[in-house]
């Protein structure tokens, strides 16, 4: 119980990391062919932490299906939304503690 949380505290610190240095939620819907019948089409959904314009992740996961997987892509629609905005942060001057 005690790792989990110590586990998930420290995901959510690396998920900060990265939303601080611009990379936000890339979500894609992959639409490949079955290899036994390649008149049917699957979908898989795949989603993680990538940075625009490049989406080096979304890219690799894209070369690593071409080599790897026996089902051929049909195609791959994607969204991307960064998690914190520019205008979202602003300096702050001080701090008040209440006890």
């Amino acid at each position: 119980m005690r790792e989990d949380r110590a586990r998930a505290a420290m995901q959510d610190h690396c998920e900060t990391k990265l939303m601080l240095e611009g990379y936000g939620l890339t979500t894609a819907r992959i639409l490949y062919h079955f290899p036994d019948h390649p008149g049917l089409l699957q979908s898989y959904i795949w989603q993680d932490y990538d940075i625009a314009p490049k989406f080096p992740a979304l890219l690799g996961f894209i070369e690593f299906w071409k080599a790897r997987l026996e089902g051929p892509l049909h195609s791959v629609c994607f969204t991307h939304n960064r998690l914190i905005a520019p205008n979202e942060w602003r300096k702050v001057d001080g701090e008040l503690l209440l006890n």
